[in-house]
């Protein structure tokens, strides 16, 4: 009989170790960020409310590929999960780009109701049929980008020829060339090098990640254009959101949600907590008119067309609601 239990016990354990699945959720942030704090604690809190059926692994600071090889993984399978921009989730549904876009938000109350909109949620349907399957089920503030470059940059006509880095999808060269600016698309992991080695002079990210991204070393100001106001999505690939069951994706879209929650919450606190920071660091944080930047950049959301005069990869009807969010 004891060797009967012992069996039988050995067949459970065995089944239970087949059974449970190993995840791989990458990102290209740095393990002190929030972001990846929260990764972390959703990789958890999955496991517990799973009876421990998933083991996710979080994979930080573009250890698994940059950007766009992440956002490639999800199709292939390589990766399960990953938080990236909506100008890169863009690429597989161009619409959903707007949230990512320059000067779109009056202020973070419209970013965060346009997040909790119908809109958002059509644009994020759209993206699961475009991206063949891929699953959005969260998105956390990322803050407000700022231009950090060794000059002041006070007006439009101060950025002309300036080389600035940008990320590698298409519409984060709007805002630089709409104001004359040279934009040239470097891997996250490499920009610090860039602007140390004076390859571009100038670059553009929120507060939090200037800091943990230690970009302030190597830049002299920190202009505070708040030209984009950002989030980034966790999306699940579309063969992992396939395999899961109704109860399962239920689980992981409240663990991902409840994730950014805390995530931006820390977002927020950080932003202000840096702008008095960085003066005591010995920065200049300059405050800056943004009224003709932004309507640099808005002249072209009226003519429909990029500065390159691509069109825009969203119809007007969505630019209107999305302006039309109270």
């Amino acid at each position: 009989m004891k060797m009967k239990a012992l069996a039988l016990a050995l067949l459970v354990f065995a089944g239970s170790a087949t059974a449970q699945q190993k995840l791989k959720f990458a990102h290209v942030y740095e393990v002190s960020e929030p972001y990846h704090t929260a990764a972390v604690w959703a990789a958890g809190e999955i496991a517990k409310r799973t009876s421990n059926r998933y083991n996710m692994e979080v994979f930080a600071a573009s250890s698994l590929g940059n950007e766009t090889q992440i956002n490639q993984g999800l199709t292939l399978g390589t990766v399960d999960v990953i938080y990236t921009g909506l100008l890169f989730a863009g690429r597989a549904y161009g619409p959903i780009s707007i949230g990512g876009a320059p000067f779109v938000f009056r202020d973070f109350d419209h970013w965060q109701k346009f997040t909790r909109s119908a809109l958002f949620k059509e644009l994020a349907d759209g993206y699961q049929k475009g991206s063949g399957g891929n699953k959005l089920t969260a998105i956390t503030y990322y803050g407000n980008h700022q231009t950090t470059s060794n000059k002041a940059l006070n007006k439009p006509e101060d950025m002309k020829g300036l080389k600035i880095r940008v990320p590698d999808a298409p519409l984060y060269t709007l805002f630089p060339r709409a104001v004359g600016a040279n934009p040239t698309p470097i891997a996250f992991a490499e920009v610090y090098l860039a602007l140390q080695n004076k390859t571009v002079d100038a670059q553009e990210n929120p507060l939090p990640t200037i800091d943990a991204k230690k970009f302030y070393e190597v830049q002299t100001h920190i202009n505070i254009t708040a030209h984009i106001t950002d989030g980034i999505v966790t999306i699940v690939g579309g063969p992992t959101w396939a395999k899961l069951s109704e109860a399962d994706r239920k689980v992981f879209e409240d663990v991902f949600q409840e994730a950014a929650v805390k995530a931006s919450g820390e977002i927020v606190e950080n932003e202000k907590r840096l702008m008095t920071e960085f003066t005591k660091r010995g920065k200049t944080v300059l405050q800056v008119d943004r009224k003709p930047f932004m309507e640099a950049v808005q002249k072209y959301y009226k003519e429909g067309k990029q500065p390159d005069g691509s069109a825009l990869p969203w119809p007007k009807d969505v630019y209107d609601r999305l302006q039309a969010i109270k």
